[in-house]
């Protein structure tokens, strides 16, 4: 993969090492359906340039987001979010994406979607894959209709910040 879809501005460590916990890049992803390989190679890619990056390879998965996700995203100066087509299915990755755009709002965090073989207007408008996932979460969430709407305004949101398209990528 030779994609390069952030380079590290000057002011960023180039370091890699564990001596800080904080991180360049926080990458929002659905595990299974990317971990293993596009993500993983947008991972290494980054590292191999000193970017240092966080990867939730090495979490527990719990109801709600754990507090060392939502320390490295805080942390980060830029979080990419891979969307692909099963990502709504997680309330763990909205939950997320949701702390991401607080933090570009807040302290204007770098955001940028990646659109891994899904549409940006499906994220947008929560059509197809991402709407049949929240229509699911509406059902399930029901005494919390307002976590629902907060993920589908976020989704929304996310979709429409200029992003790296790759519906047709292989």
């Amino acid at each position: 993969m030779n994609t390069v879809l952030y380079t590290k501005p000057s002011n960023m460590a180039s370091s890699s090492s564990s001596s800080s916990s904080k991180h360049d890049v926080f990458l929002s992803f659905r595990g299974k359906a990317t971990r293993y390989n596009f993500t993983s190679h947008v991972y290494g890619n980054l590292c191999e340039k000193g970017i240092r990056t966080f990867m939730d390879d090495r979490l527990e998965r719990g109801e709600e987001i754990e507090p060392a996700i939502i320390k490295a995203i805080k942390e980060a100066e830029v979080s990419v979010i891979i969307f692909s087509n099963n990502y709504a299915d997680s309330p763990w990755c909205l939950d997320e994406l949701v702390m991401i755009l607080k933090c570009r709002d807040e302290q204007l965090q770098d955001v940028i979607p990646v659109f891994y073989h899904v549409d940006p207007d499906d994220v947008r408008e929560q059509k197809n894959s991402f709407g049949e996932a929240l229509a699911k979460h509406k059902r399930h969430f029901q005494g919390n209709p307002d976590k629902v709407q907060k993920w589908r305004t976020a989704l929304t949101k996310a979709a429409n910040i200029d992003g790296k398209d790759l519906t047709e990528a292989t």
